[in-house]
């Protein structure tokens, strides 16, 4: 889990290299959890290994990130309609407790554990246990890319609670119609940020070029 935090926050940059040792000395592990860890995370694409030359934390792609989101979409669309019909007594207050988390004020620290709190309870809320191994990767590598292409931090923070207030209240009254609009609204919303990122990017690339 700490390795897979390093990556979606960007201590480990997009692109680069590194080696099993580098991440024992990051990550204060020894040699085995972190191969298990490599292992693990090579598996759902958060990393990728290259034998005889290394690890590479994968660089930011916007084709991978709409990509991403295509199966997100989808996934997310199931996990707020199996957890309107099957949370718990204690799902649904727990569920309850946090949305009301989500009206405070947030670092980005702060936000980023919030919102994998939503997830994770959200998928226990749902009662499959094949959603989690296939949600959380994806939900991790979107969520690195909004990180690592924030330019207004307390704006996007300002939207992305408001959305996920939104599906968490949905879920608690377990109005399975409304959960599934607002899971379409928040994944069109980081569609929208993923391309807008594009337009930013080239924008910056043309001022470059025009004041050099």
């Amino acid at each position: 889990m700490l390795l897979q935090d390093m990556i979606e926050i960007g201590e480990l940059k997009p692109g680069s290299m590194v080696s099993e040792h580098m991440l024992m000395e990051l990550t204060g592990l020894g040699r085995t959890p972190v191969r298990e860890a490599i292992q693990r995370l090579a598996l759902t694409h958060i990393l990728r290994i290259h034998p005889n030359k290394g690890i590479e934390i994968p660089p930011l792609s916007v084709e991978d990130q709409l990509s991403r989101l295509e199966v997100r979409r989808a996934l997310e669309l199931l996990a707020v309609t199996l957890a309107c019909a099957r949370a718990t007594t204690k799902d649904l207050a727990d569920i309850g407790n946090l949305g009301d988390e989500l009206k405070g004020e947030f670092s980005l620290a702060s936000y980023i554990e919030t919102v994998r709190q939503t997830h994770a309870l959200i998928v226990r809320a749902a009662h499959n246990p094949y959603l989690e191994a296939s949600m959380t990767p994806l939900q991790t590598l979107s969520r690195r890319f909004w990180i690592m292409n924030l330019k207004d931090e307390a704006k996007e923070i300002s939207i992305g609670k408001a959305l996920h207030g939104k599906v968490l209240r949905a879920i608690k009254e377990q109005k399975i119609e409304d959960a599934k609009n607002a899971s379409l609204e928040l994944n069109d919303y980081l569609t929208k940020f993923s391309l807008e990122s594009v337009v930013q990017r080239v924008d910056t690339t043309i001022r470059s070029v025009r004041t050099a």
